[in-house]
């Protein structure tokens, strides 16, 4: 296995920074499908960066981080993907990298770019587990997920199939086996129904999927819980006490640098629309509450407004 000197030290320097990741940057490794390289954050734990921007042809939807532990005894690939193409790269890269065998595959959440590479690794035979609301979510919203990547990445979603998870669980899931523990835990609403988070207690490190943002702006949907995700980042998310995050999103960093932009974010928004709404606001108007502090996120300009409405339209029947 090999580690890569001052990774960690780099990127805590670019948590320090706050410098973003640029959307214009062109996909880091021609030679693959994924956006970039997978590179090991610490010993045992990989992670390949996705673009922190919308999915594209050019970036193959590979927008999220794909994730995977070398336990000694087998590797836990985090996520799926987003076609069965880019299942297959990230599983040649874990292939350089490892002689031991992937033994599960975990989704993070429901949506496409977390399932709709299933197929390929159910085909090779391994389990796929999620939380079984991000599954039925899935259920309900894979064929949406499913037609949206043919349109957009058209001969790079070929021979991509509708697979769910082949297992689920309601709370928590412990790795039955390697050298280290690792769980997967069920935390409370969030971003999207069944988000669950990867904890290595004894790393203290946290693959937290779309539980934690920093580099892009979180998306609010229609189903995303803003109250709800709030209390269980206070309750539960933050009590982990984690040093390293791997986000669902962007580089990894540090607990300070996610809380900033995940649960501030969603404060200072929920605050500013309360006080929209207690002023007799309407939506028109609540679209464009001041979200300036936030605007050097990549996606901001796709996003900040639309979330603005959604957290009105929540909070006006709250």
């Amino acid at each position: 296995m090999r580690h890569i000197p001052g990774l960690l030290a780099a990127l805590t320097l670019f948590a320090a920074t706050e410098a973003p990741a640029d959307e214009d940057i062109a996909d880091q490794y021609p030679g693959s499908l994924l956006y970039a390289k997978p590179v090991e954050f610490i010993p045992g734990v990989w992670t390949a960066i996705g673009a922190t921007a919308p999915p594209t042809y050019e970036n193959a939807g590979h927008n999220n981080n794909l994730s995977f532990i070398v336990t000694g005894d087998g590797v836990v690939v985090v996520n799926a993907g987003a076609s069965r193409g880019l299942a297959q790269a990230l599983h040649d890269e874990i292939r350089v990298v490892t002689d031991q065998p992937v033994k599960l595959v975990i989704n993070e959440n429901g949506q496409g770019h977390a399932m709709l590479g299933n197929g390929y690794w159910v085909d090779e035979g391994v389990p796929v587990l999620a939380h079984a609301e991000a599954a039925r979510a899935f259920e309900e919203d894979g064929d949406a997920s499913f037609q949206a990547g043919e349109r957009l990445l058209g001969g790079r979603f070929e021979t991509t199939r509708l697979q769910g998870p082949t297992e689920t669980f309601e709370d928590s899931y412990t790795v039955p086996f390697g050298d280290v523990p690792i769980e997967v835990l069920y935390l409370g609403p969030a971003h999207s129904p069944g988000d669950i988070v990867v904890w290595l207690p004894q790393q203290k490190l946290v693959i937290s999927g779309d539980m934690a943002f920093h580099e892009r702006m979180l998306p609010v949907f229609a189903d995303t819980d803003t109250r709800g995700w709030i209390e269980t980042w206070e309750t539960a998310f933050e009590p982990l006490g984690a040093t390293y995050v791997i986000p669902g999103h962007g580089h990894p960093t540090n607990t300070d640098q996610v809380r900033r932009y995940t649960h501030d974010y969603l404060v200072d928004l929920r605050e500013k629309i309360g006080t929209h709404l207690d002023e007799g606001g309407d939506l028109a108007e609540a679209y464009y509450v001041d979200q300036s502090a936030y605007s050097h996120l990549d996606t901001f300009d796709e996003l900040a407004t639309k979330n603005a409405g959604r957290v009105f339209e929540q909070m006006e029947f709250e």
